[in-house]
C-alpha cells in the first residue's frame, strides 16, 4: 500500500512539472502576440505590460527548477522519468527566453514608433511572428500530447522561418540604402525581427527535448541552423520595394 501511494505521490508531481510547462507556454505565446501587436499598433502601454510580464517566465522556471531538483533528491528517478524531470529543466528554460524575446521587441515599441515605417514592413513581421508562434503552439501541443512521430513538421517550419526572416531583413536593408532617415527605425526593426526569428530556434530546442524524453535517443541532425543574412552582401542590388 506504501508504495502505491509513493507511486501516486509521484506521478502527481510529474504531472505538475507538465502543468507548469503548459502554464508557461501559454503565457511566453501571449508574451509574444501582445508585442507584436504593441509594435504594429504603436501601443507603448502594452508595450509595458509584455515587460512586466516577463518576471511571471522567471518566477516559472525558478519553481520548475526547485521542484525538479527537490524530485530528483525524494525519488532517485531513472530511465523515462528522469529524463521527463531533465526535459522539463531544459524546456522551462527555453520558454523563458522566449519570454525574453517577447520583452526585447516590446521595449523598441517607442522607438519604432518615433520614425513610423511602411505598413508593409509591419505585415512582414506580423507574418513572421505568427509562423514562430504557430510552430511554438505546434509543439507545445506534441508536448502535451507525446506524439513525436508528428515532430517532422519542426524543421520544415524552421526552414520557413529562416527564410520569412532573410527576406524581412533584406527589404528594410533596402529602406535604409535609399533613406539614411530610415536607418535607427529600421535597425530597430531587425532586432525585433531577429528576436521572433529565434522563437523558432528555441521551439527546434523544445522539440529535440521532447523526442529525447520519449524516445532516449537524439533527433537526427538532418540540417543545420540558421538563416541566411551572413550571406546577404551589401554592395549588391537589392530588391526593389
Amino acid at each position: 500500500m506504501q508504495s502505491v501511494h509513493i507511486m501516486s505521490a509521484f506521478d502527481e508531481e510529474l504531472k505538475y512539472l507538465s502543468k507548469r510547462i503548459a502554464a508557461m507556454g501559454g503565457h511566453a505565446e501571449r508574451m509574444v502576440e501582445q508585442a507584436v501587436a504593441a509594435l504594429v499598433n504603436a501601443d507603448p502601454g502594452l508595450a509595458q505590460k509584455v515587460i512586466n510580464d516577463d518576471a511571471v517566465l522567471d518566477e516559472g522556471q525558478r519553481e520548475i527548477d526547485d521542484k525538479a531538483i527537490i524530485i530528483i533528491a525524494k525519488r532517485q528517478p531513472m530511465a523515462t522519468d528522469l529524463r521527463e524531470i531533465v526535459g522539463a529543466i531544459r524546456i522551462s528554460a527555453d520558454l523563458e527566453r522566449v519570454g525574453d524575446l517577447g520583452k526585447n521587441v516590446a521595449k523598441r515599441v517607442v522607438a519604432v514608433t518615433d520614425g513610423r515605417q511602411p505598413t508593409s514592413l509591419f505585415r512582414g513581421l506580423e507574418a513572421l511572428a505568427n509562423l514562430a508562434l504557430t510552430q511554438l503552439k505546434e509543439v507545445l501541443d506534441v508536448y502535451a500530447s507525446r506524439s513525436v512521430d508528428k515532430i517532422s513538421f519542426v524543421r520544415d517550419r524552421d526552414d520557413q522561418i529562416d527564410a520569412m526572416y532573410t527576406s524581412l531583413f533584406r527589404e528594410l536593408l533596402t529602406y535604409m540604402m535609399e533613406d539614411p532617415r530610415n536607418i535607427t527605425p529600421c535597425t530597430h526593426l531587425l532586432f525585433c525581427a531577429k528576436n521572433i526569428e529565434r522563437i523558432g530556434d528555441h521551439a527546434t530546442n523544445i522539440a529535440e527535448t521532447i523526442y529525447y524524453i520519449v524516445t532516449g535517443d537524439q533527433m537526427p541532425a538532418e540540417r543545420p541552423k540558421g538563416d541566411k543574412t551572413d550571406k546577404i552582401s551589401l554592395s549588391a542590388p537589392l530588391p526593389a520595394k
